[in-house]
């Protein structure tokens, strides 16, 4: 499911140079070679740490809309 909000990249000089050298959601550095996470809803760049943290708030709020639908 994460792939419907995230897409997993290699950090590369050009992302770097071009785009952001640092994590949007928590500033820690990211490196040439590093994991990093292209936030689609928020069009902006995460570390691997900051994906999983949003991707447990965006599980629970879908779990709390099943919970509290007509249909659950």
């Amino acid at each position: 499911m994460s792939g419907q909000y995230f897409l997993e990249q290699v950090a590369t000089v050009k992302i770097l140079t071009q785009v952001t050298k640092v994590c949007t959601e928590c500033y820690s550095d990211i490196n040439v070679g590093d994991k990093i996470y292209y936030d689609m809803q928020n069009y902006r760049y995460i570390c691997s740490n900051c994906s999983e943290g949003i991707f447990k708030e965006i599980e629970k709020k879908i779990e709390t809309i099943e919970e509290g639908s007509l249909f659950a």
